[in-house]
């Protein structure tokens, strides 16, 4: 079993496949879901509560975004997330965001930029509050929403699947050692750094932004290996 943390699944507001879909990320990231590790939809299934359609579904949508790979007859095995991948991730994100941002400083009007300061500020209160999901799901917000005042859905979309491909390991320890509310405060300097005009400080957080969530992935990548090599039996 994969012994999930109990999640509130049914909602007449969304998708049963869409809410199976963010309770699987939602483990991805933290953690309860390890890579290599092969799950059945039934079991997983039992977990939440639900058949195994909507899970099967959820699944072949993750795959679909690389998180998980189909393993005929047998379920779905959680793919294992290199360090060259995060790098690379990470290159590609530097290459589009950080000279975009300097776009958006220099044509965005203030009250967009302003409009976004309670995304900004819900980011630190999750952080804070110690609530990884809702951290994760404003920090998607903010950027996206960011990235949105080109006005090129192309790029928002982009970016949006590099972020789902880029799943955060063992964010909960990183959590507990209190290095989330930093980067969650970088959001708030990244917003008055525009609203002032100051293009170049604006893109050189950025740069450093993405490189502190590059950080936060190794660390909680080598966490994340070590409780799974705790768990494995003795040979």
């Amino acid at each position: 079993m994969a012994h999930l943390k109990p999640r509130k699944i049914i909602s007449v507001q969304e998708h049963l496949r869409d809410q199976v879909a963010h309770a699987l990320r939602a483990a991805l990231i933290a953690g309860e879901l390890r890579p290599g590790v092969v799950y059945s939809a039934p079991t997983l299934a039992a977990e939440f509560g639900v058949s195994a359609t909507p899970v099967r579904e959820a699944m072949l949508d993750l795959a679909r975004e690389g998180l998980v790979e189909a393993i005929r007859n047998k379920g779905f095995r959680v793919t294992e997330m290199t360090e060259r991948d995060l790098d690379n991730y990470t290159e590609i994100r530097r290459l589009i965001e950080i000279p975009t941002i300097g776009l958006i400083t220099t044509t965005a009007e203030p009250e967009q930029l302003e409009a976004l300061r309670p995304e900004a500020e819900e980011i630190v209160a999750a952080a804070r509050e110690h609530d990884l999901i809702g951290y994760l799901e404003a920090d998607r917000r903010f950027h996206l929403d960011l990235l949105s005042l080109t006005g090129n859905d192309h790029l928002v979309e982009v970016v949006g699947d590099l972020r789902k491909r880029s799943r955060l390991y063992g964010l909960t320890e990183l959590d507990q050692a209190g290095v989330l509310v930093d980067s969650a405060q970088e959001h708030i300097r990244l917003l008055d750094l525009m609203l002032s005009g100051d293009a170049e400080g604006a893109q050189e957080l950025m740069r450093h932004h993405l490189g502190h969530v590059r950080t936060l992935w190794a660390a909680g990548k080598q966490e994340a290996d070590k409780r799974s090599a705790l768990r494995l039996p003795s040979r």
